[in-house]
């Protein structure tokens, strides 16, 4: 079985291939470049490098959001693109639920964020104990109420994501309970990630066509947030 992962949720840009239970390529950059302008180089590069041909790809497992709207609608198109030229079914994997995944079989609440701005984070609470479980589905949320929710738990809780330089003040001064916050090499999307539970859910048949694909913003755009309060105030 050969997965194909994408990851353009954030400035993260990220493409691997799964094949059966190894990873055999991964090439990950986070610098500050488009994702059109990265995404099909760097899965040419990894095509060339490891000499097996899109044909042979199963599905295509795109991380689907929360995250950046311009990083998840390049990632969607590409993968839909694929898809539709390749006749390959794709995978709709929450970016909150990959970053997670990481940390399969941890003994800890794991608890990815990413900066969602004005105070907010995307989030989800994962317990991976006794392998990969989620608590708390992905959804945006103040960091406060989520401070809050994790010091009820009771139990020791490691932070990943984009979210940390933003909220580690907060983070340090209100929580409670021990906690810690990832390393480099797991604090940001890799699409090995996506690629990995992205076979979980295909093998549980949770696959959709390239042309039903959407990414899932979770909020609409803040441009149009702001329109539809500038509306009410009239």
């Amino acid at each position: 079985m050969n997965i194909l992962g994408i990851e353009s949720s954030s400035l993260v840009a990220s493409v691997a291939l799964l094949s059966d239970d190894i990873l055999t390529a991964e090439y990950t950059v986070n610098f500050k470049k488009t994702h059109s302008q990265t995404l099909l180089p760097m899965l040419d590069e990894i095509v060339t490098m490891t000499g097996v041909s899109l044909e042979n790809v199963d599905a295509i497992a795109v991380s689907a959001g929360p995250g950046s709207f311009t990083g998840l609608r390049i990632g969607s198109a590409t993968g839909k693109g694929l898809g539709l030229a390749l006749k390959k079914p794709l995978i709709s994997v929450p970016t909150i639920d990959a970053m997670a995944y990481e940390f399969y079989g941890c003994a800890s609440i794991i608890c990815p964020i990413m900066d969602a701005r004005r105070n907010q984070v995307y989030t989800g609470i994962y317990d991976n104990r006794t392998g990969f479980s989620i608590v708390k589905e992905s959804c945006a949320m103040d960091i406060r109420d989520l401070i809050e929710e994790l010091n009820s738990m009771g139990e020791r809780v490691i932070f990943s994501g984009d979210g940390i330089p933003a909220y580690k003040e907060s983070i340090e001064e209100f929580m409670k309970v021990p906690f810690e916050f990832a390393p480099a090499h797991l604090s940001r999307q890799r699409a090995g990630a996506v690629a990995a539970y992205g076979a979980r859910l295909f093998l549980e048949g949770k696959t959709v066509t390239a042309a039903e694909h959407a990414p899932d913003y979770l909020r609409k755009p803040q441009a149009e947030r702001e329109r539809e309060e500038a509306l009410k105030g009239e």
